[in-house]
C-alpha cells in the first residue's frame, strides 16, 4: 500500500506542473479563500448600503414645484423650502436615506476660500460692466449672490470696500472646512438651520450662505424602503455661470438613471423651458448612458380657475356636478388632458428620437398640497404622489433583490468549488479538461478581438467624416450659435458668456442653453449615432452591443467531448457563476 501511495506521489509530481498547479488542494481552497472575502465585501455592502445607488435627477425651474414634491415624496412637509416670495432651492441637493441613526442630517460641501475668492472677482467685474455688451443675466446673478451673502447694498461696494467688512473676515473663517455637518431629530429645527444653505429669498438678505455651497446631502431618517438604494438629485431651477457647479451638475446628471422633468401642470404643454430643458438633459447624458426611464410630472394640480377652464375646454354641463365635487371633476379630467397631450408632445419630439427607449416614458399629474390637506378634496391616490412612492419603492426592491442575488450566487459558487476538491477526482479527466478549457478560452478572446476590431473600424470611419464635416462647418456653426439675431445684435455679449464658463452657458431662466463645444462636436456625434446606438443600446438585443457578445463569451462548449462527472458539473458551476458576476 505505502509503494502504491508513492508512486500515486511520484505520478502526481511527474506531472504538467501548469495543469497540476490549477488542481492542487491549497489553490483551490485559496481561490475559495479569496471568493469568500469578495463576497464578505458584498455582505458589509449590503449592510452598511454604502454601494453604488440609482440616482434620479429632479429638473424643473423654480416656482415649479420641485421642492414639495420631494417633501411629499418622503412624506415630510417642508422639508425643502418652497412657497414663500421669491425662495428656491439655490444649490445641488441630494435626498436619501439616513442609514446610521435617527436623526436628519444634512452635509454641506462647501468653496475653498480660493475658490470663492476668484468667484467674488468675478461677480464684481460682471457688476461694475458698463458697456453696451453687457450680460444682464450675469449680472443679476452676481447681485443675487453678493447681496444674499452679505445684505442689502453690498453690490453697490467695492471689493475692496467688502474685503474690509467684519462680514467678510467671519465668512472667510467659515470657508476654513471643507464641510459642514448639521444633524437633528427634530425635522423643524433642522429645516430652520439648513435652510440658509439651500435656500435663495428676495424677501430679506444677508446670512444666505448657498453662494458658498457646492452640494448639500440630506439624509433622511425612517425612509429605508423607500430611498435605501436610491438617490433623489434636486438640482437648481436657475442657471448658474459657475464653472465648478456647472461640472459638478454635468458629473451628478451622468450618474442618473432616470431623469423627472417638473412643470407646473398649467404650463406643461405650451412652455418651451421644460422640454429644452428636457432636451438638453438627454443630450448630455447621451446614447449609451445609465438613463433608461423618464418621468415627465405635471404639478400643482389642485390649483385650477373652475370658470375658465369649463369655457376652455368646453365641458358639457351635465358631465359637472353642482356640489364639492365640482372641483375635483374639473381636476381629473384636466389630469387626463394633460396626460395625453404630453404624451403625444414627446411622441412626436426630436427627444424621442435621441432616447430611443421604448415604454419607458411615464406622465404624472401631482398635487403635492392636496397629499396633506384633505380639505382640497382630492384623495390620496389621485394626488398620484402615492403611485410615485409605489415606483421608487418597486426600484428600490428591484435594487436590494440584484444585490442579494448577487451575493448568493457569489456563495453558491464558493460551495461549487470547495464541493469540488472533496470529490474523488479522475485526474486525466481533470487534465483533459483543463487543455480543453484554455483551447475554448483561446477561440473565444480570439472572436472577441474580431468583433472589438469590427466595431473599432466602423467607429473610426464615421468619426474620421465627423471630424472633417466639423473642420468645413466650424467657423459657420460658431457664427450660427452665437449670433441672437440677423443684425448681429448681443453678439459680443453672448461670446463673452461662453468664453467665462468654457464654452457652455445658460441664460438664468433656461430659456437659453448655449452650448459651443456640442454645436461644434454636432458631426461627430450624427455620423457615430446609429452605430453607437446598436453597440452600447439602453435596453434590449441590437446582434450588435458590447453586451451581447460579451454575454456568448464562455469557455465552457455544450458539445464537450469529455464525459460528464461530479466534479465537472461543480467547476462548470462555478465559472458560469464568476462569468455572471462580470
Amino acid at each position: 500500500m505505502a509503494s502504491q501511495g508513492t508512486k500515486r506521489k511520484r505520478d502526481h509530481e511527474s506531472s504538467d506542473s501548469s495543469i497540476e498547479t490549477t488542481l492542487t488542494t491549497d489553490v483551490i481552497m485559496e481561490n475559495a479563500r479569496q471568493i469568500l472575502q469578495r463576497v464578505t465585501k458584498i455582505s458589509d455592502l449590503i449592510d452598511k448600503g454604502s454601494r453604488k445607488k440609482a440616482t434620479i435627477g429632479i429638473f424643473g425651474k423654480s416656482g415649479e414645484g420641485k421642492s414639495s414634491l420631494l417633501s411629499a415624496i418622503v412624506g415630510k412637509k417642508e422639508l425643502l423650502p418652497s412657497g414663500c416670495f421669491g425662495a428656491c432651492t439655490a444649490v445641488v441637493t441630494q435626498v436619501e436615506a439616513n442609514l446610521d441613526d435617527s436623526n436628519y442630517t444634512a452635509e454641506i460641501e462647501l468653496f475653498s476660500k480660493e475658490e470663492w475668492e476668484n468667484e467674488l472677482k468675478e461677480a464684481f467685474k460682471d457688476i461694475k460692466d458698463e458697456s453696451e455688451e453687457r450680460n444682464e443675466d450675469l449680472i443679476e446673478i452676481a447681485v443675487e449672490k453678493i447681496t444674499a451673502l452679505y445684505g442689502d447694498d453690498a453690490d453697490q461696494k467695492t471689493l475692496e470696500e467688502l474685503q474690509n467688512d467684519e462680514k467678510f473676515t467671519e465668512i472667510e473663517t467659515f470657508l476654513s472646512v471643507s464641510k459642514k455637518i448639521i444633524s437633528n431629530s427634530n425635522l423643524s429645527e433642522f429645516t430652520n438651520e439648513a435652510a440658509s444653505f439651500i435656500q435663495h429669498s428676495e424677501s430679506s438678505s444677508g446670512d444666505w450662505f448657498w453662494p458658498l455651497v457646492k452640494s448639500v446631502t440630506i439624509k433622511i431618517p425612517d425612509c429605508h424602503k423607500l430611498l435605501e438604494h436610491i438617490v433623489l438629485l434636486d438640482l437648481p431651477g436657475t442657471g448658474d455661470c459657475n464653472k465648478i457647479r456647472d461640472d459638478l451638475w454635468k458629473t451628478k446628471l451622468r450618474e442618473c438613471s432616470s431623469v423627472w422633468i417638473v412643470s407646473a401642470i398649467n404650463r406643461a404643454i405650451t412652455d418651451r423651458d421644460p422640454w429644452g430643458m428636457l432636451k438638453h438633459c438627454i443630450e448630455e447624458l447621451g446614447p449609451g448612458g445609465k438613463c433608461k426611464s423618464i418621468n415627465f410630472i405635471c404639478t400643482k394640480t389642485d390649483d385650477i380657475n373652475l370658470g375658465a377652464y369649463i369655457r376652455s375646454a368646453r365641458l358639457p354641463r351635465d358631465q359637472i356636478p353642482e356640489d364639492k365635487d365640482q372641483k375635483k371633476t374639473c381636476i381629473l379630467h384636466r389630469n387626463e388632458h394633460a396626460k395625453t397631450r404630453v404624451k403625444e408632445k414627446f411622441e412626436n419630439s426630436e427627444i424621442k428620437k435621441i432616447f430611443n427607449t421604448d415604454n419607458q416614458f411615464q406622465v404624472f399629474t401631482v398635487s403635492s398640497n392636496a397629499f396633506f390637506d384633505n380639505s382640497l378634496n382630492l384623495e390620496s391616490s389621485e394626488t398620484e404622489i402615492p403611485k410615485l412612492q409605489d415606483d421608487l419603492r418597486n426600484l428600490n426592491k428591484s435594487i436590494n433583490i440584484e444585490f442579494t442575488r448577487e451575493y448568493v450566487n457569489k456563495a453558491k459558487g464558493v460551495l461549487s468549488l470547495i464541493h469540488s476538491d472533496q470529490l474523488d477526482n479522475d485526474k486525466k479527466v481533470m487534465e483533459m479538461k483543463v487543455i480543453e478549457f484554455k483551447k475554448n478560452l483561446k477561440e473565444s478572446l480570439i472572436e472577441l478581438e474580431k468583433y472589438f476590431k469590427s466595431i473599432y473600424k466602423d467607429l473610426e470611419q464615421h468619426l474620421s467624416k465627423g471630424v472633417e464635416e466639423s473642420v468645413n462647418s466650424c467657423v459657420a456653426s460658431t457664427k450660427k450659435l452665437i449670433a441672437s439675431n440677423k443684425e448681429g445684435r448681443g453678439f459680443h455679449k453672448i461670446l463673452r458668456a461662453l468664453c467665462k464658463n468654457y464654452g457652455c452657458y445658460w441664460s438664468k431662466n433656461w430659456d437659453v442653453v448655449l452650448d459651443l463645444n456640442k454645436s461644434l462636436a454636432k458631426h461627430l456625434h450624427k455620423n457615430i449615432y446609429d452605430d453607437f446606438c446598436k453597440i452600447f443600446p439602453v435596453t434590449g438585443k441590437t446582434e450588435k452591443s458590447v453586451q451581447e457578445q460579451t454575454d456568448k463569451f464562455s469557455i465552457i462548449q455544450s458539445d464537450s467531448a469529455y464525459p460528464r462527472s461530479d466534479i465537472l458539473h461543480h467547476i462548470h458551476n462555478f465559472i458560469k457563476i464568476e462569468k455572471l458576476q462580470l
